[in-house]
């Protein structure tokens, strides 16, 4: 038996060329001419970043609704002085000259708000994560469809400036096909502990793994197959929600990995790779905001010039994206339909966290917080 060549068998580097850069229309979008009146129902604490992004994109918030007044009355004041103030989300839809709702409280009670913002015949941005059960959110989709308007997700995270140029990379084919994506952040995610937050026992899975579910699906389709996931108290952490976890991703022809550490106290670090038949991309960084990409080809290494930030840059892409497709009568590029795939992913992820086991992707349909 021949001895292996070991510059063949280790894990070696070769010298690469730097080239430019291709040019990828990954910043938020923006409409043309659509100018809509729009109305924002919730005004929680993330709500302002909302808000920003829509006064900094030059939209205009004709109404902030809260069931606590004297909040929306701060967040109007704050963002929106013109605005109407209200605690009867009801108003906002009778509100004829309303287009477009942003709908962002909880899950549970933001179902029925959705319901009847689509039978009013508005134009729905319903906050992430989208729904509880997959069978209720094909029904918004729905009811969406049969009232002729659109129903997009605020999947934010779509926007951030590495993910959003890593995924028009791969749609545009500087890979080829997606052999694996592995994403590994650390951070410190332990203010939760005091908050209803830290009440959702798979928080971490749930309303922060969202944004990565979605962003895998958005690279790879509809191939991933099944999912096994786990979590777990750090040592030392004061929150009762687990604020480790972890999943593999079994896909056709492909493997991915999600690993969350949200107890890192120092040092936080956010890395994606994405591996395929011609390529790969890699993003690093001390945080989510500060990320650079390399693409890597035959032809060598690319590093894009990244504008913007993910808060609150996302924010405006999210909305924008569905006003783009307000004005051009097309699917929102963050639409309620293709979210529910993402959802899918994340349930499987919850589920085999709690039975120990792989799920198959699309068994988890419902979600018990």
């Amino acid at each position: 038996m021949s001895e292996p060549d070991v510059d063949a068998y280790a894990l070696k580097s070769a010298a690469v060329w730097e080239v430019a850069a291709p040019d990828l229309r990954y910043q938020p979008p923006m409409p043309r001419a659509y100018r809509p009146r729009i109305g924002v129902i919730g005004a929680g604490g993330i709500v302002s970043a909302h808000l920003d992004a829509y006064r900094t994109a030059g939209w205009e918030v004709a109404a902030i609704c809260n069931r606590t007044l004297s909040k929306a009355e701060a967040k109007a004041a704050e963002y929106a002085p013109r605005a109407r103030v209200t605690d009867r989300w009801q108003e906002v839809l009778d509100d004829a000259s309303i287009d477009v709702v942003d709908i962002t409280p909880h899950p549970a009670d933001r179902l029925p708000i959705l319901e009847a913002a689509l039978r009013a015949g508005k134009h729905v941005l319903s906050q992430k994560p989208f729904v509880l059960d997959l069978e209720q959110g094909r029904g918004l989709v729905t009811l969406a469809r049969e009232n002729g308007v659109k129903l997009a997700v605020n999947q934010n995270g779509r926007w951030a400036p590495h993910l959003a140029w890593m995924r028009e990379a791969v749609r545009a084919g500087l890979i080829g096909d997606v052999i694996s994506a592995h994403v590994s952040i650390h951070w410190n995610h332990g203010w939760i502990a005091g908050t209803p937050f830290e009440q959702i026992e798979d928080l971490i899975l749930y309303d922060f793994g969202i944004h990565w579910f979605d962003f895998l699906r958005s690279v790879i389709g509809a191939r991933a197959q099944s999912v096994f996931a786990t979590a777990a108290h750090a040592t030392g952490q004061t929150a009762a929600a687990p604020l480790l976890a972890q999943c593999l991703v079994q896909m056709e022809g492909g493997q991915a990995s999600l690993v969350f550490d949200g107890s890192t106290p120092h040092g936080p670090r956010d890395t994606t790779f994405i591996a395929g038949t011609k390529g790969s991309l890699q993003s690093d960084g001390a945080d989510l905001g500060q990320q650079s990409v390399t693409l890597t080809t035959a032809a060598g290494n690319a590093r894009p010039r990244l504008d913007g930030t993910w808060f609150n840059d996302g924010f405006r892409g999210a909305m924008g994206a569905l006003l783009v497709a307000i004005e051009d009568d097309t699917e929102p590029a963050n639409g309620a339909e293709e979210n529910l795939d993402s959802l899918a992913l994340a349930f499987a992820a919850i589920q085999s966290r709690r039975q120990g086991q792989a799920v198959r992707v699309g068994t988890a349909t419902r979600l018990i917080l």
